[in-house]
């Protein structure tokens, strides 16, 4: 009986405190699929300043199905999944999740569960997260309501980055999918295909802190409506039409009343307040157009998705 390679991809950043935990658990349910699944687990290390590395060396060492690719510089979570993609050729199969064990390892059998069901791409949904903020919820969720706004491409604004693809959907990402703004939520929602969803409810942090700053998640916030909408740029079209018809009713209304009351003083402060309020809105659209454009820059320097520093039990 031939059994289907299935390779589990984990971002890792700083996680000196967890990464061996998550091992074990992940190891006892790639134990579990042994009777249907060859299993890989393939850490994508993104450059540390902490022990992980050394940790995952000695994992490698003792177990032959741990896989190691140490990346030269911090090129980013999406990026190391990217890269975790690239590097799974072998796989029938791919699941991503986070090093953290706020995805649960216990999960991917009923991922598994879907894809032998037909589906190509199977999401994870979250019921709960226990250790997360009132303020950052309301962040993320009126961010994904911007973004269904402002998108045809519609994201679960609960859905994670712990999903599972089929090596055809993997193979379309390593061939056609290249782009460097990329944000892979949005992306697996566009490529279509037949999909499920699978709830979870994610579990505290077992060590250590989110790797998610509030300037990283703004960048992914940004790094998704550039892949995924033009909307602001046309909504500033409108906007500036909207302040052109109001200034010309302002026009108008000064004339009128130029004619009809002459005691009226020389209008300076309306003057300044006008010149203050449309040089805001000019501001506010050459930003947007500054953020396209650098978006545009980005692609067309051409410069590597991320640089592989060493691999431990691969073969080059």
């Amino acid at each position: 009986m031939n059994h289907k390679a299935l390779t589990i991809v984990t971002p890792v950043f700083n996680e000196e405190e967890v990464v061996a935990q998550f091992y074990q658990r992940v190891s006892a349910v790639m134990a579990s699929l042994h009777d249907r699944y060859e299993t890989k687990l393939l850490f994508i290390l993104d450059r540390s300043t902490d022990r992980t590395l050394p940790i995952l060396r000695d994992i490698a060492v003792r177990d032959a199905c741990v896989q190691v690719i140490a990346l030269s510089s911090r090129f980013g979570h999406q990026m190391s999944l990217l890269a975790g993609i690239d590097h799974a050729r072998e796989a029938d199969v791919i699941v991503m999740m986070d090093s953290d064990l706020q995805h649960p390892p216990e999960i991917i059998p009923k991922l598994l569960e879907e894809y032998e069901r037909g589906n190509d791409v199977v999401y994870t949904v979250r019921q709960d997260t226990v250790d997360t903020g009132v303020l950052r919820k309301t962040a993320g969720s009126a961010f994904y309501r911007l973004l269904s706004y402002l998108s045809r491409v519609q994201i679960n604004e609960n859905a994670a980055d712990f999903r599972l693809i089929s090596g055809r959907v993997a193979a379309l990402v390593r061939q056609e999918i290249r782009e460097r703004n990329m944000f892979l939520r949005g992306i697996f929602s566009w490529i279509g295909f037949n999909q499920a969803s699978v709830a979870y409810v994610a579990a505290r942090r077992a060590a250590g802190r989110s790797k998610y700053s509030l300037s990283r998640m703004v960048g992914l916030a940004t790094a998704a409506i550039l892949a995924f909408s033009t909307r602001p740029l046309q909504m500033s079209i409108f906007v500036g039409l909207g302040f052109a018809a109001l200034s010309m009713v302002l026009v108008a209304y000064t004339v009128i009343a130029y004619f009809i009351d002459s005691t009226i003083p020389s209008g300076w402060t309306t003057i300044v307040t006008l010149l203050l309020l449309f040089s805001g809105v000019q501001l506010i659209v050459m930003g947007i157009l500054g953020v396209y454009i650098g978006g545009i820059y980005e692609e067309v320097k051409g410069r590597p998705h991320y640089i592989v520093d060493e691999m431990i039990n691969i073969s080059r």
